[in-house]
């Protein structure tokens, strides 16, 4: 099954990453810049950043590239050259963002990933860091044939979808499975209380349910323990400790990890399916698969931002946080009003 790309126009997209090195393995664009978002940035997608991520095979070679080519979106660090760059690349989420970049008469950020790196997180959930953007509708640029990447990029969408299962009561609508999906990434994300607008993922779902069903229908209806109610926007999943037994055996390495450290005292050391199954009958199942979620999504977006400090240089940094934060008030003084 190939990964949907959403048909509306890429051109503006495109003609950005004719401003860089074109050794691509997957360059996507997301965020408030490209799908309409509800709330403090509806209306404004067009003064809004535009957000790509770039996947590339050898990073020293493409940042060495990069250099010649953009050498002023880097900060400080470009004086170490493409090495320390990659060496910084690979701490946190694996990803390094260049952002405030002015292109096209926009401003944009990027972030270059590893395709190996990506496709580590897309399988196993390392950092639920580019897997979770990839959880939720995105313009697709340009991709190659890389088959191990493309079926990477399947399994993240069923793994969502499990997740979402396994904190879902057993009857519910489309819109509350896509809420549960894009809320993924966020879960245990330090940013949502300093310096992201809390309603975040409503304002993502709320006006691209379309493109959540884009991403996911064929899925849904593939998928044998949910009876999906397509004209009803309904959907029903077997709630079984059986069911989710199932359930949680399909979910990512890292993740089960995490849920096996949750419930297994120390110096136990039972095995994985063994403690999975005892999650399997526990009423707050879909609490400790929560928690297992928020703990990945922890550690990777404080170190990520830690990161941006580097990355983005003093001044951008703190140009970058005061956006972020006039964002999370908007939405805070929405909410009370």
């Amino acid at each position: 099954m190939a990964l949907p790309v959403l048909s509306s126009s890429a051109v503006k997209f495109r003609r950005v990453l004719a401003h860089f090195p074109q050794e691509l393995s997957l360059a996507f664009a997301y965020g408030s810049g490209v799908f309409r978002q509800a709330g403090a940035s509806a209306g404004h997608g067009e003064n809004n950043m535009l957000d790509f991520v770039f996947a590339v095979d050898d990073s020293v070679t493409w940042h060495m590239m990069n250099l010649l080519k953009n050498r002023s979106h880097y900060s400080f660090l470009k004086v170490f050259g493409p090495k320390q760059i990659n060496s910084i690349q690979n701490y946190g989420a694996g990803i390094y963002y260049n952002t405030l970049v002015p292109c096209n008469g926009r401003m944009i950020k990027y972030g270059v990933i590893s395709t190996d790196t990506l496709i580590d997180d897309l399988l196993h959930w390392k950092t639920l860091y580019v897997a979770g953007r990839l959880q939720k509708p995105v313009k697709i640029l340009t991709q190659n044939e890389n088959s191990k990447l493309q079926a990477a990029l399947v399994s993240n969408l069923k793994s969502a979808v499990t997740a979402a299962f396994l904190m879902l009561p057993e009857s519910f609508s489309e819109e509350d499975l896509y809420m549960q999906i894009a809320g993924l990434s966020y879960s245990g994300d330090f940013r949502m209380v300093i310096g992201e607008d809390r309603l975040k993922v409503q304002n993502i779902v709320k006006p691209n349910v379309p493109h959540f069903q884009k991403l996911y229908s064929n899925i849904l209806q593939d998928c044998p323990q949910v009876v999906y109610k397509h004209h009803l926007g309904r959907l029903e999943i077997d709630k079984s400790p059986e069911g989710q037994f199932t359930q949680l055996m399909a979910l990512p390495r890292t993740l089960q990890q995490k849920i096996t450290s949750l419930v297994d005292p120390p110096g136990k050391n039972r095995d994985v399916e063994e403690i999975l199954l005892q999650v399997a009958h526990d009423p707050d199942c879909g609490f400790v698969v929560h928690q297992g979620i928020s703990g990945i999504v922890r550690s990777s977006s404080i170190v990520q931002t830690a990161k941006t400090i580097l990355t983005a240089g003093p001044k951008k940094s703190v140009t970058y946080s005061m956006k972020k934060l006039y964002k999370m008030t908007k939405g805070w003084l929405r909410k009370t009003s």
